[in-house]
């Protein structure tokens, strides 16, 4: 007689009944059991989960730049769910627990707040934004008196943000203690010297290029870069975004003004015809 293999047990469905977030909470732990939950998303760490959640952040920063609020819904559900996959992760491993990381944000924000749950007042929003980094600093500050490492300006920039990203929250962190440009005149002129830089490599070893030195004097173009847009009160990471988006309606122009007109592609046709119909997609940024 054959034993047949015993079949994990169909678990219900929690209710519609419970708040929507304990709904959710209860999506994941049975999808997380052992026992009948789903093999993919049992073997998942916080490692394997983490290139998620930064492309739900950045999904859910471009529905907003697109102005759409049914996507935006949509996405800030995939990041809500991020958060309560890491915080089933982190119970699973007694680390922490959704309701420990909710309590210690809520109290994060109140500490920060003294004008609204206390008694102190502030002026202005940029007299909220000084004390607000103010009170990080301190907790910085607390951080590094319990730990043997020395404590820096620089403390608590990830090193896992986007290179454009961090560039500039490490500047903003020297700019406090001093160490910055006072005049947008002057990186214009540090812009200048990089450029230069960039040149002079070039022309000095125009045929065996070190990738090395090229990619170290491209990495700080891009670094004065960043800094003209801080200086200049622009976001990088939004305005690259923005230019990217540009370029791709232009270029998407380009082709079919190409097909519509020769019944070509673009491989087909040479720069400077591509360069004419460009400056024609350009006029549709006007419309």
């Amino acid at each position: 007689m054959k034993t047949q293999n015993k079949q994990p047990a169909v678990k219900p469905i929690p209710t519609p009944d419970l708040p929507p977030i304990e709904r959710l909470r209860q999506v994941m732990a049975r999808l997380r059991d052992p026992d009948g939950g789903c093999p993919w998303d049992i073997e998942q760490t916080f490692e394997t989960i983490a290139p998620y959640t930064i492309e739900e952040a950045y999904e859910v920063a471009d529905a907003i730049t697109e102005g759409d609020m049914p996507h935006l819904e949509e996405e800030l559900g995939d990041l809500l769910l991020q958060v309560i996959y890491h915080t089933q992760i982190g119970q699973e491993a007694g680390h922490f627990d959704f309701d420990s990381v909710t309590h210690a944000i809520t109290e994060k924000m109140i500490r920060r707040h003294p004008h609204v749950f206390a008694a102190e007042s502030v002026a202005d929003a940029d007299e909220q934004t000084l004390n607000w980094e103010a009170q990080k600093a301190a907790e910085r500050a607390h951080k590094a008196a319990e730990s043997a490492v020395r404590p820096s300006a620089l403390d608590g920039v990830s090193a896992a943000f986007p290179a454009l990203m961090r560039a500039i929250k490490l500047q903003k962190r020297a700019g406090r203690v001093g160490f910055d440009w006072p005049e947008t005149d002057q990186v214009f002129d540090k812009l200048e010297e990089e450029i230069a830089e960039v040149r002079a490599e070039l022309k000095e070893h125009p045929k065996e290029r070190d990738p090395d030195r090229i990619e170290d004097e491209i990495g700080d173009l891009l670094f004065v870069c960043v800094n003209l847009a801080r200086k200049l009160g622009v976001e990088p990471e939004s305005a690259l975004r923005r230019c990217n988006r540009k370029f791709e309606t232009r270029f998407r122009a380009v082709e079919i003004l190409l097909q519509d007109e020769t019944g070509r592609a673009p491989e087909q046709a040479d720069l400077g015809e591509l360069e004419a119909l460009w400056q024609r997609a350009k006029q549709f940024d006007k419309t």
